[in-house]
């Protein structure tokens, strides 16, 4: 059953609606495309078709998106990107499904978590829980495929432990693993090399401190970023500890790290089992460490899904695609056995 709902945004600024609509209507395509509805508009004026539950996002989506076109001190109106679209679609249509009852007021402290983007809050219910587990967990494992905020997640949370001043530096590490190229043939000294390995978690820091900032907290070790191998021999007190990409650390290397962590830290793993860049004969640590730490008090385990990739639509769909293969394939293995 289909139906239709006008909607009236106020106040009227033809500034803030051409930024609500995007370029050629982009902003409103997408949304009726993801949404399947039928959205027409005159000015102010909007008339939405289509079945009722997916109309009222519809209509809340616009009635957001329109906020969120307040004219900034200094800046004019903000452009509302297609980006910014899909992730309100996205939260829409999840967030309010499946969060553990006692999540909700552990995770509005993370909703303060300020950078130059703004608020960052979770996108799907997984991330509600992989946000409270943080905060409450001492070691916590983020485990799914590339696009569902993972290693950007964490790093707000360190940053937003620091700020705090809940722990007094930051180090972020990851395994230099070929993933099919030589790091032997890179140009440069060891740190040289490795560097590219480690530049999603500079990225992400860049985000939310800014440039210079962080190049100051690193001259003052405040941040350390740094290749899985320099952790041996260490213990590391009054720190949030981010191992990234840990589907590619070896069981020894994943035990080493996890004997790192000392007094008032806190320890965040991220990887993706499906994508383990090891020798053929070399077990993941991250598959072994589900295995073996599972039910150990202080840890927590959280599976991300396809449904909360919050990268572009068609990365949701990729990773669906090459689940139900690896479904297929593991069922076809099973039965010939």
């Amino acid at each position: 059953m289909t139906t239709t709902v006008e909607l009236e945004l106020q106040p009227a600024d033809g500034a803030r609606l051409a930024s609500l609509c995007g370029p050629l209507d982009d902003n409103i395509k997408q949304l009726e495309r993801r949404l399947g509805v039928a959205i027409n508009y005159h000015n102010q004026h909007f008339s939405i078709a289509g079945k009722p539950a997916q109309i009222n996002i519809a209509c809340e989506l616009l009635k957001d998106l329109y906020v969120q076109t307040q004219p900034l001190r200094d800046q004019g109106v903000p452009d509302i990107t297609p980006d910014l679209v899909h992730l309100l679609i996205q939260e829409s249509q999840t967030l309010e499904q499946d969060i553990r009852p006692d999540a909700h007021h552990i995770y509005d402290k993370a909703l303060t978590i300020k950078t130059k983007r703004g608020l960052i809050k979770p996108r799907s219910p997984n991330q509600a829980n992989y946000i409270a587990h943080m905060l409450s967990h001492d070691i916590t494992f983020g485990i799914g495929p590339a696009g569902t905020g993972k290693t950007y997640l964490a790093v707000a949370a360190a940053v937003d432990a620091l700020e705090r001043q809940e722990v007094r530096r930051i180090l972020l590490t990851r395994p230099a693993v070929e993933a099919g190229e030589k790091l032997g043939f890179l140009p440069g000294d060891l740190s040289q090399k490795v560097d590219p390995y480690l530049r999603p978690l500079y990225d992400a820091l860049f985000e939310m401190l800014g440039f210079e900032q962080v190049e100051k907290l690193i001259e003052r070790n405040v941040i350390e970023v740094a290749p899985l191998a320099y952790m041996r021999g260490r213990t590391l007190n009054d720190a949030f500890i981010i191992l990234d990409e840990s589907q590619n650390t070896t069981l020894e290397q994943m035990k080493m790290f996890l004997t790192r962590i000392g007094f008032n830290s806190r320890a965040v793993v991220t990887g993706d089992i499906t994508q383990v860049d090891l020798p053929r004969n070399a077990k993941s640590g991250l598959r072994h460490a589900m295995e073996v730490l599972d039910g150990v008090e202080g840890l927590s385990f959280n599976f991300f899904e396809a449904e909360d990739v919050v990268r572009h639509p068609v990365v949701a769909r990729i990773v669906r695609a090459y689940e139900l293969f690896d479904n297929q394939q593991r069922s076809h293995d099973e039965g010939q056995s």
